[in-house]
């Protein structure tokens, strides 16, 4: 009888715990019985395995009822003819012509340096004095003989003139005057290049030889004169380009290491080629206003060698190549508000320049292509733009 209550009873237990009801995680936390939270993480892991696999289902069935859900999302843009430009880059170093190192004419003391670094002087101000020997005292001396000369001569003339006294007296009164002048303007060039003077307006880059050294011409190196102001950037571009620059021709200038772009155009072209790396030579005047260029920087020159006035361009990466090595784009055919189909189209191209690249045939003006997203389409697959 004991048998049959307990057998009795086990429906009614289990029915009991079937029907209690589940323990929060919290509560399973504060009872802190390492079984019983295993167990209810067991439990959970469960039950998110089974509404993942739900969600899943329900996706499925989401994306065979909604068709515009299944369509790949594209951009489009509608090409229009536009002014293309392709640039061809060299790199090229600031120059000027004004840029010189000052030698004296004439051997000597440098008796006087008028000038400092830094400062901007005139063309002719004198820059220094060499001390002249005493060429200003001969000078003077000449001068007084030359006045004499020049006062016998007068007056020898005059006898002549009136037909008294020989021809002999009138030729050498004539004769010495002529020599005294010669004398006295020899010496004074000869004076002259004793006082150095700019041959130009710039600033004194550098004063090399101080006051009180000896000089001589063609050894010793007095300034460094700059002007700043007719500054151009020479370049070496390949022979290639040679049919594509000409003097005129649309050049922009960076100067990287001041932040400055200019916008100029080829001033000069070389006439000949260089054998050691097969270059002609260009110049390119650029203004320099704030006096930021310096020679020698160094300048990145981007030439126009090419201009389509009425040129159809498209995004780079929206021309892709087919198995057979042909460019093609791929073209939006609209169905609906946002919906289309996607038509591939071949297309020839041409320069690229900026991240765009020159259509020459193949498209139209108007046509709406298809540009980010194309990469993974096919002809005739059904797409929805974002745009």
């Amino acid at each position: 009888m004991r048998k049959l209550a307990i057998l009795l009873s086990l429906p009614i237990i289990l029915f009991s715990c079937g029907s209690e009801e589940k323990k929060s995680v919290d509560a399973v936390l504060q009872d802190g019985d390492l079984s019983e939270i295993r167990q209810k993480k067991s439990e959970l892991s469960k039950e998110q395995s089974e509404l993942t696999r739900q969600i899943n289902r329900l996706d499925e069935a989401i994306n065979e009822l909604d068709v515009n859900r299944s369509r790949p999302l594209v951009n489009i843009e509608t090409v229009r003819d536009t002014v293309f430009k392709h640039y061809a880059e060299v790199q090229g170093d600031v120059a000027t012509d004004q840029n010189i190192v000052i030698y004296p004419e004439t051997s000597g003391i440098l008796s006087d340096v008028r000038v400092s670094e830094g400062q901007e002087v005139s063309r002719g101000q004198t820059l220094a004095v060499v001390d002249d020997g005493g060429l200003s005292s001969e000078l003077a001396r000449l001068e007084t003989q030359l006045s004499l000369a020049e006062t016998t001569f007068e007056r020898q003339e005059r006898l002549w003139n009136q037909n008294i006294g020989s021809e002999m007296q009138y030729l050498e009164a004539k004769s010495n005057f002529e020599s005294a002048q010669n004398s006295v303007n020899q010496l004074r060039t000869q004076l002259a290049k004793s006082t150095i003077k700019a041959p130009f307006s710039g600033i004194i880059d550098e004063v090399i030889t101080e006051q009180g050294e000896v000089v001589s011409p063609g050894q010793s190196q007095l300034f460094r004169l700059v002007s700043l102001q007719n500054m151009y950037v020479e370049a070496n571009v390949p022979e290639n380009y040679l049919n594509q620059v000409s003097a005129g021709s649309e050049v922009i200038v960076q100067i990287n290491s001041i932040g400055k772009e200019f916008t100029g155009e080829v001033k000069r072209v070389g006439n000949t080629i260089n054998p050691n790396n097969r270059t002609f030579r260009i110049e390119v005047a650029i203004p320099n206003e704030d006096k930021m260029v310096r020679p020698n920087q160094i300048a990145t020159l981007r030439i126009n060698d090419y201009t389509n006035e009425d040129a159809i361009v498209v995004p780079e990466n929206a021309v892709q190549q087919n198995s057979q090595g042909n460019n093609l784009v791929y073209i939006w055919e609209s169905q609906g508000e946002n919906t289309g189909t996607a038509r591939e189209v071949n297309v020839e191209t041409g320069y690229v320049a900026q991240g765009v690249i020159e259509i020459t045939s193949g498209l139209e003006p108007g046509t709406t292509i298809i540009t980010d997203g194309s990469r993974n389409l096919r002809d005739g697959q059904e797409i929805k733009t974002r745009n």
